[in-house]
């Protein structure tokens, strides 16, 4: 099914958006995702993920808000198809509609750790990659899935640097709207520390039995003393057999530029891979979402995509422009395909790690998602909306 999209313009006051108008459950048709049950039972396993969203939440900036409370959680939202479960200093909220497509997601990472569409045969089948790897100081964290990477730098007065807020680590629940019979809808909330400025972002994960669709809302209150800056970028790992397998249809014309992959705190990256040397992962988002990705979009494209059917067998990351608002992800290994596409991000990343490892192993995956890297100016009152959907068409 196309989706309708327009063309993002310019930031607007408070009251007009920055892009088009939300998407209607018309046009999002589909689903979200975080553990399997089966990884969630097992006291070793269990106790494993527990020290690994400990050292995620921990990772992350810190919220000002104390760790989510599953009980509390339950006790205000339970009722519309969704369940809430405490790991460590963290919460899991488990979306499931009828057809048994599910979606789990991590708070207050706001981290999609998992999301499994019901397929043509009835049974569901995990669209997304993660794993369970080393973060700083040693500790186990957990990567891939879907995670949102979005920066904001307000300027500030004199020659001293403009100061940067992001709302990942630190979302929180707002409310949950839906039920089973339909679609489910997450919203979350990250407010911009005070004293910095007014900002805030939101997120709508919506689970529906043919899709999973994050609609991204960031807005610089009109009480707000200078603009803020808005770069970001949305990750998707996806599952599949090999990359040896996998296709990209639909990138025919689009321009495209080779650069180093994003690196955030969730993102995998072989330990032998030729982009290697790197600095620390908040370094390397922020020289991807600030100056540096601005300037690679400046630049003359290395060349135009020829292939309608683009193999991904081989190492690469490119960054796409004039791509196609939909286009979809064929795995021939695992006999499985994917819809993605995007709304107010006017870039497209697509990075694969190669074809040498082994198959349906940690490195089975493809990292694809829009991406927004000249900043989009919003003035104190502006609004900036952006989406994206995984719509499975296996059904």
């Amino acid at each position: 099914m196309a989706m309708a999209f327009r063309a993002p313009a310019a930031a607007v006051p408070h009251g007009g958006h920055a892009t088009a108008a939300p998407l209607t459950s018309s046009s999002w048709k589909h689903g979200t995702a975080c553990f399997s049950s089966s990884k969630l039972t097992g006291g070793g396993h269990r106790a494993r993920l527990a020290t690994a969203v400990h050292a995620l939440a921990t990772a992350t900036a810190a919220a000002p808000f104390p760790p989510p409370n599953a009980e509390y959680l339950a006790a205000e939202f339970s009722g519309h198809g969704v369940t809430f479960e405490g790991v460590g200093d963290s919460c899991v909220v488990k979306m499931r509609v009828r057809n048994g497509s599910a979606a789990h997601l991590l708070l207050p990472s706001g981290l999609v750790t998992s999301y499994k569409p019901t397929m043509w045969h009835g049974a569901t089948t995990e669209v997304l990659h993660t794993t369970v790897g080393e973060g700083p100081g040693g500790m186990p964290v957990i990567r891939g899935g879907v995670s949102m990477d979005l920066r904001c730098a307000r300027g500030v007065a004199g020659d001293a640097p403009p100061s940067t807020w992001s709302p990942g680590g630190a979302w929180s629940l707002r409310d949950v709207r839906g039920g089973p019979t339909g679609s489910i809808e997450v919203e979350l909330v990250s407010v911009e520390p005070p004293g910095n400025g007014a900002a805030e972002a939101r997120c709508v994960v919506t689970l529906s039995p043919e899709a999973l669709a994050s609609e991204l809302t960031v807005m610089n209150a009109a009480s707000s003393s200078s603009p803020v800056a808005l770069s970001g970028a949305v990750s998707n790992h996806l599952r599949v057999s090999t990359p040896d397998a996998t296709y990209a249809v639909g990138l025919q014309g689009s321009d495209y530029r080779s650069r180093e992959p994003i690196l955030s705190e969730f993102s995998i990256l072989p330990p032998d891979s030729a982009q290697l040397q790197q600095p620390h992962w908040a370094k390397r988002i922020d020289m991807f979402l600030s100056g540096e990705g601005a300037a690679a979009v400046a630049q003359e494209p290395d060349g135009e995509e020829d292939d309608d059917c683009k193999h991904l067998t081989a190492e690469l990351c490119r960054i796409y422009s004039h791509a196609p608002r939909e286009f979809t992800v064929i795995d021939r290994g695992r006999r499985n395909s994917v819809c993605l596409s995007r709304r107010g991000f006017e870039e497209l990343y697509v990075f694969s790690p190669g074809s040498k490892h082994e198959w349906y192993g940690k490195y089975a995956y493809v990292c694809i998602g829009p991406a927004m890297l000249k900043p989009v100016v919003l003035a104190p009152g502006a609004t900036w909306q952006g989406a994206q959907c995984i719509r499975n068409p296996n059904l």
